[in-house]
C-alpha cells in the first residue's frame, strides 16, 4: 500500500500558499485493508476514509467511466491495481494532478509543475469533457489564480462542452456552490469572464449575460457598458472585504439594464424596478441562502434612491429606511449601503472617491433610530395611530439630525 498527498494541498505548497486541506489516494489497498488499519468510511459513490487520528481524507486510487449525462453520470472502479498514474489522469488540471509520496518525492506525469511555472490553466486530458462541473471550477481557478490563463485547447474544449448541452444538466445547487466560491476569490470578475468567453455564462447566468453590449448612461462612464460596470463592481467588492451577500447582490444590481428597450437607451429608466424581478427569478433557479437573496433584493430596489440620498426629502429618506427593515435589521442596511458604494467606486477613475450617501444614511438610521418608541406608544390612544405617529417622529428626527436634506413639501 502506497499513499500520496494529491491536489490542492500540493499544489497550493508548490506555489508557497498556505495549505488548507490535506487529501491523499492511496494506491494497492482494498476497503478492508483500510478498515483493519482503522480508517472509518465516508465515501457515499467510491472509496473514501478518514484517517483514524486526523481525520484527513484518503481515497482509493480509482479510475471513471462516463455512462449518463451531466457531472453524476459515471461508473467508479477503485481497485488494488490502479494505478497512480490512472488515477491523477481522471482529474481535471494539470497543476492539480501533481503528487507527493511520503518521502516528499513529487510525481508529475502530466506537466503541472510546468503549467504551475507559466501560470496556464489546461486540461488532463479528453475525459475533462466528461464532468460540466469543470468548467465552473476553472472559471473559478481563474478567479483565484489571477496571473493564470486558460490554455486555448481547453478554452476550446469548454466551448464544445457547452455547445453539445453538458452544462445544462447541472444542478441548481452544484451552480450555486461554484458561484459562491468564485465570488469569495481575489478576482471574481475572471470567473465571469471565462464562462462568457466559453458560452457558459449564457446558459447559467444569462440575465447577467445580457448585459454586456448594453450601454451606459451619458453620465454614469459609457466608455464601459453595463457588463463591464457590473464585473468592475463585483472586483471593487472583493478588494474591500464584503461578504458573500454583497458580492451577490452587486453581481445582480443592474440586471434591468439588459431589458431596457432600444428606444429609451441609454437611459435605463425604471431598470431597478426590472432588477428586483430578474433577480427574484435568478434566486429561485440558483436557491442562494435567505441572506443573500434578501440583500440582492434590497440593492436591485433601493440602489438608485440611494445613490441620490443627498437629494432627498427626510420623509423620503425614512420611507427608504423602513422599506429596507432597516430599524430592525440595521447591519443588513449597512451591507446595502456597502454594495452602494462598491457600486459607485466600480468605475474608472472613481476608485478612491467618497460616497456621502453612505455616512448621511448612517446618520439618518442613527436618528430614527433614536425616538423612543415605547414614549410614543404610551402616549396613543388610538392604537391605529401608532405607525403614522412612529413615522413622523421618525420623520422629525431625521430632520433634525440632517439639515441639509431637502425640506419637505
Amino acid at each position: 500500500m502506497r499513499i500520496y498527498t494529491v491536489g490542492g494541498a500540493v499544489r497550493d505548497a508548490l506555489l508557497g500558499l498556505p495549505v488548507k486541506d490535506h487529501d491523499h489516494v492511496v494506491v494497492g489497498a482494498t476497503p478492508e485493508a483500510m478498515l483493519a488499519l482503522g480508517y472509518r468510511p465516508v465515501g457515499k459513490d467510491f472509496p473514501v476514509f478518514l484517517h483514524p487520528r486526523t481525520h484527513e481524507e484518503y481515497a482509493l486510487a480509482r479510475t471513471e467511466r462516463k455512462t449518463g449525462r451531466g457531472y453524476r453520470g459515471f461508473t467508479v472502479h477503485a481497485a488494488p491495481e490502479v494505478t497512480l498514474e490512472e488515477d491523477l489522469a481522471r482529474r481535471d488540471l494539470t497543476i492539480n494532478a501533481i503528487a507527493r509520496a511520503e518521502d516528499g518525492t513529487l510525481v508529475d506525469p502530466y506537466g503541472g509543475i510546468a503549467d504551475l511555472r507559466a501560470g496556464v490553466l489546461r486540461h488532463v486530458g479528453p475525459a475533462f469533457a466528461e464532468d460540466p462541473v469543470r468548467i465552473l471550477r476553472i472559471a473559478r481557478f481563474a478567479a483565484r489564480f489571477t496571473r493564470f490563463s486558460v490554455d486555448a485547447g481547453t478554452l476550446a474544449l469548454m466551448r464544445g462542452m457547452v455547445d453539445a448541452g453538458e452544462v445544462d444538466h447541472l444542478v441548481a445547487e452544484r451552480v450555486w456552490q461554484e458561484f459562491a466560491k468564485g465570488l469569495m476569490e481575489t478576482q471574481p470578475s475572471r470567473m465571469f469572464e471565462v464562462l462568457r468567453a466559453c458560452g457558459a455564462l449564457a446558459r447559467l447566468l444569462p440575465e447577467l449575460d445580457r448585459l454586456f453590449g448594453v450601454p451606459q448612461r451619458a453620465d454614469h462612464h459609457p466608455e464601459v457598458d453595463a457588463g463591464v460596470h457590473t464585473l468592475l463592481v463585483v472586483d471593487r467588492s472583493a478588494r474591500d472585504g464584503c461578504a458573500l451577500p454583497v458580492r451577490l447582490a452587486v453581481l445582480l444590481h443592474d440586471l434591468g439594464k439588459g431589458t431596457t428597450p432600444a428606444a429609451e437607451l441609454p437611459r435605463h429608466p425604471g431598470h431597478e424596478a426590472r432588477s428586483v424581478a430578474l433577480v427574484e427569478a435568478v434566486c429561485a433557479r440558483l436557491r442562494p441562502p435567505a441572506e443573500c437573496r434578501d440583500l440582492a433584493l434590497l440593492v436591485a430596489r433601493f440602489h438608485g434612491d440611494i445613490h441620490r440620498a443627498a437629494e432627498l426629502r427626510p420623509a423620503t429618506v425614512v420611507r427608504i429606511l423602513e422599506g429596507c427593515d432597516a430599524l430592525r435589521r440595521p447591519q443588513r442596511f449597512l451591507q446595502l449601503l456597502e454594495a452602494c458604494a462598491c457600486d459607485f467606486r466600480g468605475r474608472p477613475g472613481w476608485e478612491t472617491r467618497e460616497y456621502p450617501p453612505a455616512t448621511l444614511l448612517r446618520t439618518a438610521l442613527d436618528a430614527a433610530r433614536g425616538v423612543d418608541a415605547a414614549m410614543i406608544v404610551r402616549g396613543c390612544g388610538d392604537a391605529g395611530q401608532i405607525p403614522q405617529r412612529l413615522h413622523a417622529a421618525r420623520v422629525e428626527a431625521v430632520r433634525r439630525a440632517l439639515p441639509v436634506l431637502r425640506e419637505d413639501a
